[in-house]
C-alpha cells in the first residue's frame, strides 16, 4: 500500500455515534435499512452535506433511490428526523435534515431501559427479601406479615437491604418476631441508618456494650436472668 493511499483513507475520517443506537434501534422499531439511512443521513452531515439526495444516499447503500424517498418519508413521519432551515454563510437559505428528534427518542428510550432495569432489580430484591424471611421463620408469611413486609418498605422506604440486615439482627439476638424486627427498623431510622455498613457498625457497638454487662453479672450471679445479646425492644 502506498503513503498516498494511507493518506487518502485517513482523510475519509471516522464518525461517532452512540453505542445505545445500536443497542437500542429494535426496541425504537427501527428496521436495519432504516438505522443504516440514518446512519448515512448522520455520515452526510458530518461532511457538510445536511441533505443528501435520496440518489446520493441510495449510492451508499443496497437499495434504490425510490425505496430511500419512501424510507425518508417514513422516517419524518415517524418523528425520527425532521426537514428544517438552514442560513449559508452567504445569506442564502436552504434545507437540511435534523437528527435531534433521533437523539431526543434515544435518550427517551435509554432512560425507559434504565427504569426497567432498577425496576426489575427492585422486584428481584423484594423477592428475595421475603424468600429470606421464609428461610429464617422456616414457614410461609402469614398475610398480616406479608402486608407488614410491604408496609416496611412502601410506606417507610426502608431499603430492603436494610430490611434483611434487620431480620439477621433478629436471628442473631433469638428474637424472630416481627415486632422485634419492626423496633429495630425503628431505631435505625431514628439514628439515621440508610446503609448495610452503618447498621453493622450500629448493631456492633452495642453488642460491645452489652458484653461487658453480661459478663458481669455472670460473675456475680446477681441475677438468675440471662442478660439480652441485645433487646432492640426496650431501647
Amino acid at each position: 500500500m502506498k503513503k498516498a493511499d494511507i493518506l487518502d483513507w485517513l482523510k475519509e475520517g471516522n464518525i461517532t455515534i452512540p453505542a445505545v443506537l445500536l443497542t437500542q434501534y429494535k426496541e425504537m422499531k427501527l428496521s436495519e435499512q432504516e438505522l443504516a439511512l440514518l446512519l448515512h443521513v448522520f455520515y452526510f452531515s458530518e461532511k457538510g452535506n445536511e441533505f443528501p439526495t435520496p440518489t446520493e444516499l441510495a449510492a451508499r447503500m443496497t437499495i434504490s433511490a425510490f425505496e430511500c424517498t419512501d424510507i425518508l418519508r417514513a422516517l419524518i413521519q415517524r418523528g425520527f428526523i425532521t426537514i428544517s432551515d438552514g442560513d449559508s454563510t452567504d445569506g442564502i437559505r436552504y434545507e437540511k435534515y435534523s437528527l435531534e428528534p433521533l437523539w431526543e427518542k434515544l435518550f427517551d428510550q435509554f432512560m425507559l431501559k434504565r427504569k426497567k432495569e432498577k425496576e426489575n432489580l427492585v422486584n428481584q430484591e423484594e423477592t428475595d427479601l421475603y424468600t429470606s424471611f421464609e428461610k429464617e421463620f422456616g414457614r410461609p408469611l402469614s398475610p398480616f406479615e406479608c402486608e407488614t413486609l410491604a408496609m416496611w418498605m412502601d410506606d417507610d422506604h426502608h431499603d430492603p437491604i436494610i430490611i434483611k440486615a434487620a431480620l439477621r439482627e433478629a436471628v442473631i439476638s433469638g428474637k424472630l418476631n416481627f415486632r422485634y424486627i419492626d423496633r429495630i427498623l425503628f431505631e435505625w431510622k431514628k439514628n439515621g441508618i440508610k446503609t448495610i455498613e452503618q447498621a453493622k457498625s450500629y448493631g456492633r457497638k452495642f453488642r460491645q456494650h452489652q458484653n461487658p454487662q453480661k459478663s458481669a453479672n455472670a460473675e456475680t450471679k446477681i441475677s438468675a436472668n440471662p442478660v439480652p445479646f441485645y433487646n432492640w425492644l426496650e431501647q
